[in-house]
């Protein structure tokens, strides 16, 4: 008589991450020129889950991210440091505000200012906010532009951030 031994599985089945969309991001075609370089709209206020998408999936011809400054209230208790697919990305914040911001410096050296769109803005308030932030000669700060994509009170989109 022969025994053999089949393992148990474990009595929970290990948790898989949820599946991610493509990244929404949208970068401004000459960055350092104008208020913001581009807009990031993440899926959720999981600083450390978005930031990892957001380095691991980075533009090549833009630099990898080293570093984040962030604001503090985009985001559900932010970590010092961020593990990523090469490494780990250490994470700033600014003073106690509400500018809807991330800083990233890349190694390409450039400091790129990048507008947080909230996650659970609605897709046309959200791809408004992306073009003009990454549109050339914006001007707007970023809380005041989410502000103007939000005031919207019939549902459509204004295509007035293209000159």
């Amino acid at each position: 008589m022969s025994t053999s031994i089949v393992p148990t599985p474990p009595s929970t089945p290990p948790s898989t991450p949820p599946a991610r969309s493509f990244l929404r991001l949208r970068l401004a075609k000459f960055p350092g020129r104008d208020r913001l370089d581009g807009g990031w709209w993440p899926q959720s206020r999981d600083l450390a889950v978005e930031l990892a998408d957001l380095v691991d999936n980075f533009p090549a011809d833009s630099g990898r991210v080293q570093r984040a400054v962030i604001s503090p209230p985009d985001w559900d208790q932010p970590p010092r440091k961020i593990a990523v697919a090469h490494g780990t990305v250490k994470v700033g914040s600014f003073p106690k505000d509400d500018t809807h911001v991330i800083l990233l410096k890349t190694s390409a050296t450039q400091i790129l200012r990048i507008l947080v769109v909230p996650p659970d803005l609605t897709e046309s308030e959200a791809e408004e906010a992306l073009l003009a932030a990454s549109t050339s000669g914006n001007a707007h700060s970023a809380t005041s532009l989410l502000e103007t994509v939000t005031d919207h009170t019939d549902g459509t989109a204004d295509d007035h951030w293209t000159a």
